[in-house]
């Protein structure tokens, strides 16, 4: 969505959308489990409040009304009439004969573009766990992300799962879907299993409704000065006196940290020592987490299986109000299966643990995405071809190779979105904006030139793989520390992180950098080529 408003915004007219989902809104429109939320502040993470209008209700939002937000956003941009929904893209081939992309679907259609943008994004994908004996369990069984109200009962907007009352379910994983979910089901089921391998951290909700009275104090440009404020306290560090505008989970660290230094009359701390510094707040905050857990669950057992014991970060930080005391409810059972790092097998009637088999009619995968380094599993799409027939897969075996994490060589008038070797801000939707805004950019300029084929110089590309990896933040020692997770690509040593490889200097350093660059007007570092075309240049 954000690419598309960027190449309306940039006078880009003539593109077609493709999405295998049925409307917009991304990982909005498929999950639609109970609970779902957003679980960053919504004021920053719903992109063009704005621009459309819109004010959520309430700091972590539905996400029913975010996919609603969605809507609005489409209707608002008029991105309705260019989109082909339910649709697969199976092929992408580069004819250098006609600079043109061949577009393939599941469809049936033959697509010819002279420019595409790939913007798959990290959550598409569900990821399926490899459990022995997975076929043959003859019970119910689906994904967080397909979730099936017509076993469960309820709907996405009426989460009231009375389907299951006479139910024995069993959910696998703890991460940041099943901390929503399971209050649901300990609420509705006959009886829950909770398979965990690692716990999350689950500080308190506090989900307060949107004080109209804030509302009119708000203004022009609030929600860019609040993004970058969120981008501070979650990612970097506030400013010396720097508010924190956030006041969650997030944000706890730098915000404590910044009151210590306050109070100390801001001493002057080189880089190592604000690190050190950092990282002592850093257990300080795991530790208030896990006396929470004592404070709130009754089997001293259980609530030592829920304390998250390693660093803030390795997994995503969650919250919710309901989490925690659902494993007080006696038709709720927490089964650590972290000795074998997963369930040891499925039966036909249910799955079993240490020498035990639990029978269950449901067995419900809140296991993620498939955010691996692995980018045809990742991205779904058997063939994609450059020049001469190059695979992106091949080109991309041995790390990504690109001019600021948006184009690479070898595949003329293609545009790459997401996490590769660009700037990573703390709000996703600002990074796709930003990225949108600069390929709208580029292919505006390509069009008004009458350029054709317009890709990186190899010199170009190489010196920009060269400031990645000089500038790069080592994190290797952190991510050795975390327990698995895809944070740091379930610790195993693999070629690609999921959030690929950030710009070093941070997320404003890298818009600033663009913004340079695009003032130049001379699109330094991409090679141009023109070729008459009487077929209308479509993206």
């Amino acid at each position: 969505m954000m690419a598309a408003i960027q190449l309306k915004e940039a006078g880009v007219k003539n593109f077609r959308t493709i999405d295998w989902a049925g409307d917009w809104g991304g990982c909005w429109y498929w999950n639609r489990y109970p609970g779902i939320q957003c679980d960053n502040d919504a004021y920053c993470y719903l992109p063009l409040l704005e621009e459309t209008g819109f004010m959520p209700k309430q700091k972590f939002e539905d996400g029913w009304d975010i996919y609603q937000h969605a809507v609005r956003i489409a209707h608002h941009y008029d991105l309705y009439p260019n989109a082909i929904f339910h649709t697969l893209v199976t092929s992408l081939r580069w004819d250098e004969s006609a600079h043109r992309w061949h577009i393939a679907t599941n469809r049936g259609d033959e697509i010819k573009a002279r420019f595409v943008v790939m913007a798959g994004g990290p959550l598409n994908k569900p990821k399926l766990p490899s459990i022995p004996g997975i076929a043959d369990f003859k019970g119910k069984i689906f994904h967080t992300a397909r979730w099936d109200y017509s076993y469960t009962g309820g709907s996405g907007r009426i989460p009231v799962l009375d389907k299951l009352a006479d139910k024995r379910v069993a959910i696998l994983g703890t991460g940041a879907t099943a901390v929503q979910v399971i209050p649901y089901l300990g609420k509705y089921a006959q009886q829950t299993y909770v398979l965990q391998r690692t716990p999350s951290s689950v500080d308190e909700r506090n989900n307060l409704p949107t004080d109209p009275e804030w509302v009119k104090t708000l203004k022009p440009g609030w929600q860019k000065a609040r993004q970058e404020n969120f981008h501070h306290g979650a990612m970097e560090r506030f400013g010396k006196g720097e508010p924190d505008l956030i006041c969650d989970i997030w944000t706890e660290i730098n915000r404590n940290l910044n009151a210590e230094l306050e109070a100390e009359g801001w001493p002057e701390l080189t880089p190592s020592d604000y690190m050190m510094r950092r990282e002592v707040m850093d257990y300080r905050v795991m530790e208030r987490l896990r006396n929470r857990v004592d404070e709130i669950v009754h089997d001293k057992n259980t609530a030592d299986v829920l304390k998250p014991w390693y660093r803030f970060l390795c997994k995503r930080p969650c919250s919710n109000d309901e989490y925690y005391e659902t494993f007080n409810r006696p038709n709720v059972k927490l089964i650590d299966v972290s000795e074998t790092r997963g369930v040891e097998r499925l039966t036909e009637n249910g799955f079993a643990h240490a020498g035990t088999e639990y029978e269950i009619d449901c067995l419900i995968l809140a296991s993620g995405f498939e955010m691996t380094s692995d980018l045809k599993k990742r991205w779904g799409i058997k063939t994609i071809e450059g020049s001469n027939g190059l695979s992106i897969y091949d080109h991309w075996e041995d790390g990504y190779k690109t001019l600021h994490g948006m184009m690479t060589h070898g595949f003329p008038n293609q545009f790459f979105t997401g996490f590769t070797q660009a700037g990573l801000n703390a709000t996703n939707s600002v990074t796709f904006v930003s990225q949108g805004k600069h390929i709208g950019y580029i292919v505006s300029e390509a069009l008004r030139r009458a350029v054709t084929r317009v890709e990186p110089s190899l010199e170009a590309q190489e010196a920009w793989v060269n400031t990645i990896r000089n500038t790069a933040v080592d994190t290797s020692c952190f991510a050795r520390e975390c327990t698995p997770g895809y944070f740091n690509n379930e610790g195993e040593e693999k070629l690609r992180w999921y959030l690929g490889e950030p710009y070093g200097p941070g997320f404003y350093a890298f818009e600033a950098l663009l913004e340079d660059w695009r003032g130049k007007g001379d699109l330094e570092g991409l090679l141009l080529s023109t070729q008459s075309a009487a077929a209308p240049e479509m993206v």
